[in-house]
């Protein structure tokens, strides 16, 4: 991890190269962004998930996808990948919450007779635009200075 000299500051994936972030404002991150996430994908997911879920499931799966992926995401990656530049770990992040998501949502909702079938693959092309789309959001978010300290 990379660390300013004498502080607990770390360079952070989450803010360009000349910004550093400390493991508390990860963690403001982590209190400001989940329930932002959680508005921008839960809406996605209720109307494109295949009908073959309920409207129950599909409410739960746009808070209980991102409950798993997002501390991960926020807190953990930037840690693993200070050294890198902004571009690496939004590589690596922005691949790893739907790829995550996708498989943590086939292990609770599939079943071996949709394996492969237009149900599975709506499933799995919408689960990867809800993230597509809460990422979007974010940097439009932190480029217009919504969440304060993030830009």
């Amino acid at each position: 991890m990379a660390t300013a000299p004498g502080s607990d500051t770390i360079q952070s994936g989450l803010k360009p190269a000349q910004f550093k972030m400390s493991p508390s404002d990860l963690w403001r991150f982590l209190l400001i962004g989940y329930p932002f996430t959680i508005l921008i994908e839960t809406p996605i997911l209720l109307i494109g998930l295949s009908k073959r879920h309920s409207l129950k499931d599909r409410l739960f799966a746009g808070v209980w996808l991102t409950a798993c992926t997002y501390p991960i995401v926020v807190l953990v990656m930037p840690l693993l990948l200070a050294s890198f530049s902004r571009a690496i770990y939004l590589a690596v992040a922005e691949t790893f919450a739907p790829l995550a998501e996708c498989a943590l949502f086939w292990l609770a909702y599939g079943k071996s007779e949709e394996l492969g079938k237009r149900s599975m693959w709506q499933d799995f092309a919408v689960i990867v635009a809800a993230n597509l789309a809460s990422f979007i959001a974010g940097e439009i978010a932190a480029a217009y200075g919504w969440f304060g300290w993030l830009t």
